[in-house]
């Protein structure tokens, strides 16, 4: 029901490229690296104090200590302890995700997509903004990434009935998507959430900066989106089709009505949001309360949406599943921090990055955290992943070069988002271009400088964190 008619767009059968080496194996090859340098570095330990409720380390307490190297059984002993360490971030995902799931059977979200399109399709330069509000909206309120892709395939073929390119109609989802929103994390549970919950910070706390980039990096992504359009349809010889061939063009359903259940469905979506803010500033709500807000609030929508217990169930059971990967490498990254920790390799590890980010100026050390987290990306794509792996040696690596731990949080955040975009290890990235038939080397072309231009912007947004020591601490 006002879909757009597939049959008026050739589509070749692409096949999806080669995977890359596995996120778990290269973090398996990490644990053992790690377990084989319990055996050469040296153990070290800072001593652990106790200020405001938060456990920091006493940056003048460092001393070598006697080594305990790990040995194989235990390394793999730490797998279990490790998956027992993170399982409570790691069954907050599972409850998202099923959550999330609940809520895209309801075809609430679907249809408000649709609806746009056909409201403003033949309106372009209110269109473009509009949808990449929308999608980058899901992607920093509730951390949207995977479950985006369905919507190329909506949004391509409407992109291209406006004489633009199939690039364009990618770009807006998955700058608005990933770029824009999941980067910005204004209560994205997968980065902000997860590291937040590592520091020891208020969940959510900080959100006035996260709100000031978001609305930075929308600005940039629709006029560096609008400016290609415009190119495009003033040219097409300019433009990038992928799959599709543009002198065969759908139409765009200009009838299509959202139906009165899920206009209703989006309302508790949109009480749900207001509720959290809410919830998180005036009663500092954790994991679990936000988890089932969520929860609570995906049942309402299914029963509006006369989605039957069993529907609401297998809806919960397939968005669990989904985050399967993602919760099992916070896992993962847990039993890195185990091993580091039991050989004494982990205060070694920060006395040096110490030794190393201090010798930037302190204007700029927070920059210097960026950076080291833009590079991890590429070994562990995963948002919440990098942050079980990473935010247990920034958190305290913060507090002894003298970075509030939410700057940490936010240079983690900026160093993970930004760089999904150009990084050939991103899952959500290339299963995207593959539905849409880009090839990966022409979309790095186009997205570099802006990758640079965000980079530039995530740089000074840094320095200022760090100069008015974004907090609470």
């Amino acid at each position: 029901m006002g879909e757009l008619p597939k049959e008026k767009v050739k589509v070749q059968q692409q096949e999806t490229p080669e995977k890359g080496i596995s996120a778990f194996v290269l973090m398996f090859i990490v644990i053992v690296i790690m377990t084989i340098l319990t055996y050469i570095l040296p153990a070290g330990q800072y001593d652990r104090i106790e200020k405001d409720g938060r456990t920091i380390v006493d940056p003048t307490s460092f001393k070598f200590i006697e080594s305990s190297p790990v040995g194989i059984l235990e390394m793999f002993n730490s797998v279990h302890a490790g998956l027992v360490g993170g399982a409570s971030i790691i069954l907050f995902v599972f409850l998202f995700g099923g959550a999330l799931g609940i809520m895209q059977k309801t075809g609430a979200i679907d249809s408000f997509i649709k609806f746009i399109a056909a409201r403003f399709g033949k309106r372009e330069k209110i269109l473009i903004p509009l949808l990449i509000l929308i999608f980058s909206l899901l992607g920093t309120l509730i951390g949207s990434a995977e479950d985006t892709l369905v919507y190329i395939a909506i949004i391509v073929p409407m992109t291209m009935a406006l004489k633009m390119d199939a690039l364009t109609g990618f770009a807006i989802v998955m700058l608005g998507t990933l770029a824009t929103g999941f980067v910005t994390g204004i209560t994205n549970p997968f980065n902000v959430g997860v590291a937040q919950s590592i520091a020891e910070l208020p969940i959510y706390s900080g959100m006035g900066l996260r709100i000031a980039i978001f609305i930075v990096f929308y600005i940039v992504t629709v006029l560096y989106i609008y400016f290609h359009a415009a190119k495009v349809k003033k040219n097409p010889e300019l433009g990038v089709y992928g799959k599709f061939d543009p002198n065969d063009q759908a139409e765009i359903d200009l009838s299509f009505k959202m139906g009165t259940r899920h206009k209703l469905a989006l309302f508790v979506l949109l009480f749900n949001f207001i509720a959290l803010v809410v919830g998180v500033i005036k009663f500092q709500w954790y994991i679990s309360e936000i988890g089932g807000i969520f929860l609570f609030s995906a049942i309402i929508m299914g029963f509006i949406g006369k989605i039957s217990p069993n529907k609401m169930a297998d809806g919960f059971v397939e968005g669990a599943r989904d985050m399967v990967a993602g919760a099992l490498i916070i896992g993962i990254a847990q039993t890195i921090l185990v091993i580091t920790t039991n050989g004494g390799l982990l205060d070694t590890i920060l006395y040096y990055s110490s030794s190393l980010v201090g010798q930037l100026p302190t204007s700029i050390n927070a920059v210097g955290m960026f950076i080291m987290q833009l590079f991890l990306n590429f070994i562990v794509p995963s948002g919440s992943g990098q942050a079980a792996l990473t935010m247990p040696i920034m958190t305290p690596l913060a507090d002894l070069i003298g970075v509030t731990r939410q700057t940490a949080v936010f240079a983690f955040q900026m160093g993970d988002g930004i760089s999904n975009m150009v990084i050939p290890t991103s899952g959500v990235l290339l299963a995207g271009l593959a539905i849409a038939g880009i090839p990966f080397t022409k979309w790095v072309k186009w997205v570099f400088p802006y990758f640079l231009i965000q980079v530039g912007i995530a740089i000074i947004f840094l320095i200022i964190a760090q100069a008015t020591n974004y907090g609470p601490f």
